[in-house]
């Protein structure tokens, strides 16, 4: 048995539908199997390379549509796609920024308002400011002329300031030496209280002694001799009696010496002073009748520093012009025999010598 030779041909269904796009016009194929009569070899040959090569070429062109076609769809639905997702940000940030401009439209207009009741404020300030200013324009005025009659015054008053300053230096001048004189009678006053109390206290033991004490300076002024009379004498027995003084040599030995002060209270007590020597032969009737006995190193006289000067008890000033031991504070003088004075420290202890006017006789 002959085979049979299968031939493929294209049917085309047509529908009543609506006519599809342009894209989609091509026909639809459907492939079936067509007998056809037996043909010669020659003819079935031709016929099948000319079917065949018709309807690939028509399948490629479907394809090749469908390919088409398929990649609008794909674009137009990214197209789609990006639109939609642009269109829901687009619309989300306008949202936000309604939102945001609705904010800020609502503390713009708060600013404004307290802008409006600060320039309010500015401008009742600035008429307030320039209403003082006007004040202020006439007191400069004011205190330009009143500056005026001050310089004026001023000038017054720096000539007499001049006046007063060249009289309080003057009053400072005669105030220091006022100060300086009130301080040297302090210290006289102070020795003159001194010597008053001694004589007070002295006026009282005579009081108390009474005839006793008269008597005693009666003995020793104008002692009894040997055949019962009284002999008076110009010094106190003990006493050296030179010119118009008598002298008392007090040769204490070491521990009943005295310092200056403990001598000078000493002389009080019997009615005399530290000795005040006022010429040169009264210091060599000193000298001569002073000496040196065993723990003597010299004698305490009535010369101390006072106020940076050398002063006697009497408050006279030394003169004496050969002797320059420099003034110390808190120093005495004392003498040797033969020899000349010494400038110590009035706290050392040292025999002394008194001194007090002589009796009449």
């Amino acid at each position: 048995m002959a085979e049979e030779e299968i031939n493929y041909a294209s049917v085309v269904f047509k529908t009543k539908t609506q006519p599809r796009p342009e894209a989609q016009k091509e026909e639809d194929t459907v492939y079936d199997e067509v007998k056809v009569p037996h043909k010669t070899p020659k003819q079935a040959a031709d016929l099948n390379v000319s079917a065949g090569f018709l309807s690939d070429k028509k399948a490629t062109n479907r394809r090749h549509h469908y390919q088409l076609l398929a990649c609008c769809l794909g674009t137009f639905c990214v197209i789609l796609l990006l639109g939609i997702i642009a269109l829901g940000v687009f619309l989300l940030m306008n949202n936000n920024e309604l939102k945001q401009l609705k904010n800020n439209q609502t503390t713009l207009l708060l600013i404004k308002h307290n802008l409006t009741e600060d320039n309010n404020k500015l401008r009742s300030e600035n008429e307030n400011l320039r209403r003082n200013n006007n004040n202020l324009t006439v007191t400069i005025g004011n205190l330009g002329r009143n500056n005026s009659n001050l310089i004026v015054i001023n000038g017054n008053l720096t000539e007499a300031y001049a006046v007063v300053a060249s009289k309080i230096t003057n009053l400072t001048a005669e105030n220091q030496k006022l100060t300086a004189e009130n301080n040297k009678l302090n210290t006289q006053n102070q020795e003159l209280k001194a010597q008053n109390n001694n004589l007070t206290e002295q006026i009282r033991n005579w009081s108390e002694n009474g005839v006793a004490r008269v008597q005693q300076i009666i003995d020793a002024y104008c002692p009894i001799d040997n055949n019962n009379n009284r002999q008076c004498k110009p010094c106190e027995r003990g006493w050296l009696h030179y010119q118009s003084s008598c002298y008392a040599i007090n040769n204490a030995k070491s521990p009943d010496q005295k310092t200056w002060e403990e001598a000078q209270h000493n002389c009080r007590e019997k009615i005399s002073f530290l000795a005040v020597i006022v010429n040169e032969d009264e210091k060599k009737f000193i000298n001569d009748n002073s000496w040196h006995s065993k723990g003597v190193k010299g004698y305490w006289i009535g010369l101390r520093v006072e106020d940076g000067r050398w002063k006697w008890t009497d408050g006279s000033n030394l003169t004496e012009s050969s002797w320059t031991q420099p003034p110390t504070n808190g120093h005495c003088a004392i003498s040797f025999q033969n020899e000349e004075w010494k400038s110590v420290n009035c706290g050392e202890k040292n025999a002394w010598i008194c001194k007090k006017k002589a009796l009449s006789v």
